[in-house]
């Protein structure tokens, strides 16, 4: 009798298996931050949450949509495969299809308008892009400068919010709304405790 269920048990441990790494590459995620590029948003070793449907339904594994949903929008923090060596980052959307977008001294402009930016008592840096505000960081610097440029169609520029230790669309260009994978909502993990600091 035990024998006969055991490849039935198989098949059912497989089926789950099969289920939880397609919601894993198609729904929901997490992510661990190597890198400070994000902070002061983010601190190096923080666990993000990610919604992968966000943008439309992917194929698992793919750059390709089965059904595309809203378009990335401009403050959105996403999670993407970087177009020069495919590695998982994280950055700022401050540049969508059809913008002409410019970074001077860390400072965005898009459309000729700079993006409002408010210095805060503590001496910190507050930055608003598509209605959101943000923290930001230039204790670095404000990285390199991009000339204005328009934004092709299905493309994007994304930033780090440390403008001057971020590698992103200043080095490696434009990034193909394929390879943006999701997202990010939340910081869920920080310093090894759980929490929920919206994105």
């Amino acid at each position: 009798m035990r024998k006969r269920s055991l490849p039935r048990d198989l098949v059912t441990l497989l089926g789950g298996a099969a289920i939880v790494l397609v919601a894993r590459a198609s729904f929901a995620d997490h992510y661990e931050v190597p890198s400070g590029s994000m902070e002061p948003t983010v601190a190096v070793g923080d666990q993000i949450c990610v919604n992968k449907l966000a943008y439309g339904l992917r194929v698992p594994a793919s750059q390709r949509y089965l059904v595309e949903g809203p378009a990335p929008a401009r403050g959105d923090v996403v999670v993407l495969a970087s177009p020069t060596d495919g590695e998982v980052l994280l950055k700022r959307v401050v540049g969508v299809p059809g913008d002409v977008v410019a970074v001077s001294a860390g400072r965005v402009t898009v459309d000729g308008t700079p993006a409002r930016v408010r210095e805060e008592e503590d001496g910190g840096v507050v930055e608003e892009l598509g209605g959101r505000q943000h923290a930001l960081s230039t204790e670095f610097g404000g990285g390199p400068d991009f000339a204005p440029t328009p934004v092709p169609p299905d493309q994007y520029l994304v930033l780090g919010d440390n403008r001057g230790n971020s590698r992103d669309g200043r080095t490696f260009g434009w990034v193909a709304r394929g390879r943006i994978l999701g997202r990010a909502v939340a910081v869920c993990l920080h310093q090894g405790r759980p929490s929920w600091k919206p994105l």
